[in-house]
């Protein structure tokens, strides 16, 4: 088991002699986050920025597709019939 200090080991020598605590923090946070991507990345759960290509593709039923154009020839029917009265 790794002793509770180890993490200071990890950055490289000399870094943390000049850090008041508000750098140590912010270079602690940054670590933390680099860390667990890393590990999203490898646990497979990856996040947003993990993923990446083509979105899924989702298919329609026949029936569905028939609904469609079913409202869609009405719609042309009723701008048919509205220019036909137009003119």
């Amino acid at each position: 088991m790794r002793s509770s200090v180890s993490w200071l080991f990890a950055f490289p020598a000399g870094t943390m002699l000049g850090m008041n605590t508000a750098d140590l923090l912010s270079a602690i946070d940054s670590e933390i986050a680099r860390l667990q991507e890393a590990r999203a990345l490898l646990a497979g759960t990856g996040s947003s920025i993990a993923k990446r290509g083509r979105p899924a593709k989702y298919t329609m039923s026949a029936e569905g597709r028939a609904r469609i154009a079913a409202a869609q020839r009405a719609r042309w029917a009723k701008q048919k019939k509205a220019a036909n009265k137009a003119a």
